[in-house]
């Protein structure tokens, strides 16, 4: 444990608290059980240790990572227990899903130490899989996604905003920094991902992509290594071809795979945060199950795993739903890109795209990329990296 106490407090003195994620202020950290969920990457030990050296509660608290070897030989459940005998109230254990009871003794240690908080990050595939249904009426479920352009404005610049509604931006009213667009342009090389500041974030961005498809998804489905090969290969094809509206048959040949298990596929990856899919607003028994339109998750993979094919309506469609679908339902309406929260018609283009695709339509509304200030129905595209 004398390990473990050190690892916790040199992790904690380097912790920098000048930042805090949009997530941070949303959490009610009274409560006795949370679970914060991510895709790696984003922030989660960061958010766990700043909150700990916030309210100075360095003393009561106990931060591990479930990946540590002291668990080799020993338990969540009696590591608790020894820490709560000795004065101990809150309880932070991060990346809970590389240890392999955790649902179970984050259960017993809830029901047996009601004077502990615990408080523990997963990845975002965790809600998939048994396990997490034991938890989920004890435990308030958090997600933790990647920065917004907003955050990186501060991250970046020290500009410091709060974040927008989606009705003041169609509306115009929103006060942006000046000369948003060369930092618009950075945000969309490398800002989705805090750690972008440590240098070689391709490097960086690669080799998590990879424990993703090779350690975490694995993980919870008990994959196969040809299978896994299978998963890598529908990657290279959407990241090649993305934004596109699959064709599950052509797919399935491509990949050498039933046609039955590319929904699962698609699953795993939009789970894991590497895909977004866009489903049709279509209704009725014959939307259910469909894949409408695949997107990388955000414009920071398309650097990894699509260099050259970076072409700039993906880029600029793939933000928009990056930043959109955090606060807002989303979905691909027929004769135009986006359809959100069943009101707001969505046209991205460059600056010289005109309304005829949505000519007539009510609430509807032109996205411009490559300029500074909206007019009439026309929005600036890096308005939408404000609302979360």
């Amino acid at each position: 444990m004398e390990e473990l106490l050190f690892i916790y407090k040199e992790l904690l003195n380097r912790v920098n608290v000048r930042f805090l994620r949009y997530l941070h202020k949303e959490i009610d950290w009274g409560a006795r059980l949370i679970a914060i969920l991510g895709a790696r990457g984003v922030g989660k030990t960061t958010l766990l240790l700043q909150h700990i050296k916030l309210n100075k509660i360095e003393k009561e608290s106990l931060y591990v990572s479930a990946d540590n070897l002291y668990f080799s030989k020993n338990s969540l459940y009696e590591l608790a227990g020894t820490f709560y005998k000795y004065g101990g109230k809150y309880f932070f254990i991060d990346e809970v899903h590389k240890y392999k009871k955790w649902s179970q003794e984050i259960k017993n240690i809830y029901d047996s130490y009601p004077g502990l908080q615990v408080v523990y990050t997963g990845s975002s595939i965790l809600d998939i899989y048994s396990g997490f249904g034991d938890l989920s009426r004890r435990s308030l479920v958090y997600t933790l996604h990647g920065m917004s352009f907003r955050e990186f404005l501060f991250y970046e610049v020290g500009v410091d905003m709060e974040p927008v509604s989606l009705e003041s931006i169609v509306q115009q009213k929103v006060l942006g920094p000046e000369k948003p667009l060369p930092l618009f342009k950075k945000y969309l090389e490398h800002g989705y991902y805090p750690f972008y500041k440590e240098g070689q974030f391709n490097q960086r961005l690669s080799a998590m992509i990879n424990a993703v498809l090779e350690v975490d998804i694995p993980k919870y489905i008990e994959m196969r290594v040809n299978t896994i090969d299978k998963l890598k290969i529908l990657l290279r094809i959407i990241s090649e071809s993305a934004p596109f509206k699959p064709n599950m048959s052509k797919l399935a040949d491509m990949i050498g795979v039933s046609r039955n298990v590319l929904p699962d596929y698609f699953s795993f990856l939009e789970r894991t945060k590497i895909i977004t899919i866009l489903r049709s607003n279509t209704k009725g028994v014959r939307s259910l199950g469909k894949v409408g339109k695949v997107y990388l998750h955000n414009s920071n993979l398309m650097e990894v795993l699509s260099p050259q094919k970076r072409e700039v309506g993906n880029i600029r469609e793939a933000f928009f739903i990056s930043q959109v679908m955090v606060k807002h339902q989303c979905e691909l309406p027929p004769g135009s890109d986006f359809f959100v929260d069943n009101k707001f018609l969505f046209e991205i283009g460059g600056k010289s795209k005109t309304r005829k695709q949505i000519a007539g339509q009510k609430n509807a509304y032109v996205v411009k990329d490559e300029i500074e200030h909206g007019f009439d129905n026309s929005i600036p595209l890096w308005y939408f990296g404000l609302l979360y």
